[in-house]
């Protein structure tokens, strides 16, 4: 028996590395992981045996510090999202929504926003003031431009020692900086739907890449975002800046709507909370509220 972590799972196999030799060996699950409720996921640390480099199987699961839904993945130190300035166009409310599951979940994340150079001068203007907005909740906030090289050699010194997944828009460049990191790799890519404004799905499964001495997850792109299993009242926890002024307000478990002495609404006046980003709370809640409703009845 080894321990070792899976790199990749895909068709029913896991590709687990093992922790001494470095070789990866394809695994299936032990027959009674389904009965415990076990589900191996890239980025677990395992404890598996292998007669060969093709017949193995993953034995026991270590305790995860966190795992994702979507993508599937534990243990990841930080996100990287990716986001583009243009083609597609950027999404602040799809940003707060990748924020919140990220939050949700207690993992680092840095906001990388690609594309600059194609901006005219007042989007720039409007970009840097997004900018200055995450950098002051406490987000790093990496711009970057078509020119990949730059673009990579600003990201390297935040992937070095790190497992690291990567998510945002579809079509943003996700594939095509991971190509650049790692030109071995050969990821697919694809050209944006002019129909459709957005890029096709070209990554199928999610797996660890070897990147500067750091791990890096490639996953499926992602469209939509929902609130599954957060509670109206954890919301709020997942807004940094809101979070940091909750303990002021005046009643405990304040939804941050309509009671008075809110000192998050307060917040609103003094620029403590950004506009936008409480009307997407507002909405976020609304969508969590809905859900809770359905699964009561």
């Amino acid at each position: 028996m080894a321990k070792g972590k899976i790199m990749k799972a895909l068709s029913g196999f896991y590709y687990v590395q093992d922790s001494n030799d470095h070789e990866v060996y394809q695994c299936r699950g032990r027959g009674n992981f389904r009965k415990r409720g076990i589900k191996p996921l890239v980025g677990d640390t395992v404890l598996f045996e292998a007669e060969n480099k093709t017949d193995g199987y993953v034995l026991e699961v270590d305790e995860r510090k966190n795992e994702l839904v979507r993508p599937p993945i534990a243990n990841v130190d930080q996100a990287l999202l990716v986001f583009s300035a243009l083609e597609p166009d950027f999404s602040s409310n799809l940003l707060n929504r990748f924020l919140v599951q990220i939050e949700w979940n207690q993992i680092e994340t840095i906001i990388i926003i690609s594309k600059v150079d194609l901006l005219t001068n007042e989007q720039l203007t409007e970009m840097e003031k997004y900018q200055k907005l995450y950098e002051d909740i406490g987000y790093k906030v990496i711009l970057t431009t078509t020119n990949e090289a730059q673009s990579v050699e600003k990201m390297v010194p935040f992937i070095r020692d790190r497992i690291s997944v990567v998510a945002g828009q579809s079509g943003v460049g996700k594939s095509s900086l991971l190509n650049v990191l790692q030109p071995s790799l050969k990821i697919e890519t694809n050209e944006i739907s002019n129909h459709l404004g957005r890029g096709k799905h070209t990554t199928r499964h999610v797996e660890l890449i070897s990147i500067e001495k750091g791990l890096i997850a490639d996953t499926p792109g992602f469209s939509s975002l929902d609130f599954t299993g957060m509670l109206p009242e954890q919301l709020s926890e997942c807004f940094p800046e809101m979070h940091a002024l909750s303990n002021e307000c005046k009643f405990r478990g304040c939804s941050h709507t309509s009671e008075p002495q809110c000192a998050v609404k307060d917040g609103l006046q003094t620029g403590k909370v950004h506009q936008e980003r409480y009307e997407h709370y507002l909405q976020f809640l609304e969508e969590i509220n809905n859900q809770k409703r359905r699964y009561d009845r």
